[in-house]
């Protein structure tokens, strides 16, 4: 009995650490690049705010993985030279802020960690007793491989109005693929998004030193419609699509309610897909001197949506559909609403649904067009007849910029 509750109290930690664990960013060190997604060698920062604001051991964990994100069969001390695991010690406890955090970070590749392969990484976090806090993907790649990426219109007359096709090549003179079909796996991503990936595509054509691949339908994405947004750089005042801002324990910011209706149409609005930059102008460092608030969202609509679960959604959350973005729904208001606390910033964000069979939709809410802004990654695997693992030969990114 005694040691059933040990356990149940050692989960309850767990669970509340991961709880108080926000802001987590994982991307290099230039200003503005959101990509996880780099050249062998280059230098990723993990970084992440615990609101518990005390003293914490944190360690992360780096694991090699396969194209699909499964532990790969090479061991540690075969893509790393160093430590797999060590502790962050890089720490720093907020400043002048109405939310207390402590705000963690940690280079990688560092003095402790060099990673010599290229492939699919999971970096992972644990805490003190061992126990997983969060993970984050990264991947690096070699240049060994030209891809040229094509976004286009759709070309499904069903879905031309609505979706998006993603022709590319992989020009490799320097790389000897014997069976291309067995040795190169593809990804497909849309805006960095995981969630929506495109595997399991095979080769259309093969010509000397090039693979071609052209589909009708395989390679489509829906288009989307651009992100809705929010800025809160100032904290005290009204800002960009905030209506009210309350002082409470901390600041409460109400956006401007979404209305939905059944045939939305396309809206242009520049936007940086559905990703979120931590800034303030109110202090100098934002790492530790940017404060929380609550962000109240609400979507209008004039009853609940059947057999679907509604969700704020965007790279904050890591595109992820969890209890903490879920939004309910009042009759009384008619209205869906979440209230979420976030860093200050500039916020991408849109309203994402989940039907019965667990499938994501961004598109039901705010609608799906061809004209929709988004940028394409192309990712490729080469595991050459009985290689270990997958090398990441080649990445290729193209936006598409589709007629307005």
């Amino acid at each position: 009995m005694r040691k059933k509750i040990g356990w149940f109290l050692l989960m309850l930690i767990t669970n509340t650490n991961a709880q108080n664990i926000k802001t987590i960013q994982l991307s290099p060190l230039q200003e503005k690049n959101f990509s996880s997604i780099v050249p062998l060698g280059t230098i990723l920062e993990l970084s992440f705010d615990d609101l518990e604001a005390d003293s914490k051991n944190y360690y992360y964990k780096i694991e090699h993985m396969t194209h699909d994100w499964k532990p790969s069969r090479i061991s540690s001390n075969q893509y790393i030279n160093g430590f797999q695991k060590n502790n962050i010690i890089n720490a720093n406890n907020s400043f002048n802020t109405l939310q207390n955090y402590t705000h963690y970070s940690v280079q990688i590749p560092n003095q402790n960690t060099i990673i010599t392969k290229s492939g699919n990484y999971l970096v992972s976090i644990l805490d003190a007793y061992d126990e997983f806090v969060f993970s984050r993907r990264f991947t690096i790649y070699e240049q060994s491989t030209i891809i040229a990426v094509n976004p286009q219109r759709s070309r499904n007359t069903k879905t031309f109005g609505e979706q998006q096709t993603v022709e590319f090549t992989v020009n490799h003179p320097n790389l000897r693929i014997n069976n291309p079909n067995q040795e190169i796996k593809v990804v497909v991503l849309q805006n960095l998004n995981w969630v929506t990936a495109k595997t399991n595509l095979q080769p259309t054509f093969f010509k000397p030193n090039q693979l071609v691949y052209s589909y009708t339908k395989n390679s489509n994405f829906w288009g989307g419609n651009e992100y809705l947004n929010f800025d809160t750089k100032i904290i005290r005042n009204n800002s960009f699509n905030i209506r009210l801002i309350e002082k409470k324990e901390v600041y409460y910011h109400y956006l401007y309610p979404f209305q939905y209706i059944e045939n939305p149409k396309y809206t242009f609005s520049p936007d940086i897909n559905g990703q979120f930059v931590v800034r303030t102008l109110e202090a100098g460092n934002p790492e530790t001197e940017a404060d929380y608030a609550v962000m109240n969202f609400s979507l209008n609509v004039q009853e609940a949506f059947a057999n679907k679960e509604v969700y704020v959604y965007g790279a904050f959350n890591n595109f992820e559909t969890t209890e903490e973005n879920k939004m309910s729904y009042d009759e009384n208001s008619r209205q869906y609403s979440a209230s979420i606390l976030l860093k200050q910033g500039f916020y991408n964000y849109t309203f994402a649904t989940k039907d019965g069979n667990k499938k994501v939709d961004i598109g039901f809410i705010t609608g799906n067009f061809y004209q929709t802004e988004n940028e394409y990654t192309v990712l490729v695997y080469f595991k050459p007849f009985a290689g270990l693992f997958e090398r990441v030969v080649g990445v290729g990114s193209a936006i598409f910029n589709g007629e307005r």
